[in-house]
């Protein structure tokens, strides 16, 4: 119906050169591993693969679902690749990776949903880097009994699953999957393990209400989320979901002030923002907003405990009590 809505002067990025991306590209290559970054185009590669920061996608580059907003191909999934955990703990190593993000596509096909292999991941990138921080973005794990309990075991750093959109628009947007189950996953890792980061995204501009983002908001806090991530949908192809406005950066500003009111650790909101866009240092965000809520709370705690009477008449004898 449109020939791709022209991109306003604050969406466009330069195309990727720089030697940083060359040698990313090239070892990623190298050890056979697939990225979203590429797969998804996501229009941050040149910033982040410059840095040397990816976003590995273990279990194949073949989706077994179909959402209409993604450029991941899907059919039939591959093969489960053993070497794949070894070949991202190398990858760690070898670029010296603070904080690894690692993602996946949806494998409806497996009896655990991939699971397994995000555990195995997880426990080669912790025995080959240790001091190495780990994020991971899994599907929903719909209809696999356990996986989530399986992933939440391995003790990654942030647990993300994206809620993409907002509930209304699910059976368009995201027709394989339910809203209120993935909002109940990311509530069940906090239940689980309270220590593990959570964290979650949605796009604008598919045709959502403010109101409705704004309840999506309450949704995750509900939840316990603790990091929201608020971006700019960008129709890959032709064939995909068009875009039906260009969010303006002034309301991303205001989505994160109402965010941020809302009681989340973090918010990163701009038309560019994408779910592992700057993940190392939003993840040193999170750990600082995390002590400071913790002392804020402990200040609190000891401002509104009882007096002691005989224990201060004690060590101020001579005061008039």
């Amino acid at each position: 119906m449109n020939d791709y809505k022209r991109k306003p002067d604050w969406i466009r990025v330069k195309a990727p050169t720089s030697k940083g991306y060359i040698e990313t590209r090239n070892l990623m290559r190298g050890l056979k591993l697939n990225t979203v970054c590429e797969e998804a185009a996501c229009p941050n590669i040149g910033e982040c693969w410059t840095k040397k920061h990816t976003t590995v996608m273990i279990l194949g580059d073949t989706c077994t679902r179909a959402c209409r907003f993604c450029n991941i191909k899907t059919g039939k999934g591959n093969p489960v690749d053993a070497d794949e955990p070894a070949h991202v703990a190398e990858m760690v190593v070898v670029t010296d990776m603070k904080h690894i993000v690692i993602t996946s596509v949806d494998r409806d096909d497996l009896d655990d949903g991939g699971a397994d292999q995000f555990v195995k991941v997880i426990a080669a990138v912790r025995a080959a880097s240790p001091t190495t921080t780990i994020e991971i973005l899994t599907p929903d794990f719909r209809n696999k009994p356990g996986a989530l309990e399986k992933v939440i075991a391995a003790k990654p750093d942030v647990f993300n699953h994206n809620m993409e959109t907002v509930p209304r628009l699910y059976t368009r947007i995201r027709p394989g999957a339910r809203y209120f189950h993935s909002l109940n996953l990311l509530s069940r890792v906090k239940e689980i393990d309270p220590e593990i980061f959570t964290k979650s995204g949605v796009m604008l501009g598919l045709g959502e209400q403010e109101v409705e983002v704004l309840q999506v908001m309450d949704d995750m806090r509900s939840a316990d989320i603790d990091f929201m991530t608020i971006g700019q949908y960008l129709q890959p192809t032709k064939k995909h979901v068009e875009v039906e406005e260009f969010i303006k950066p002034d309301q991303f500003i205001a989505y994160k002030k109402r965010g941020l009111a809302k009681g989340f650790l973090h918010i990163s909101s701009s038309p560019l923002t994408r779910s592992s866009h700057h993940a190392s240092e939003d993840f040193e965000v999170l750990k600082a907003a995390r002590l400071a809520k913790l002392k804020k709370q402990t200040n609190h705690i000891h401002q509104d405990a009882p007096i002691d009477i005989d224990e201060m008449k004690k060590h101020n004898p001579n005061h008039s009590l």
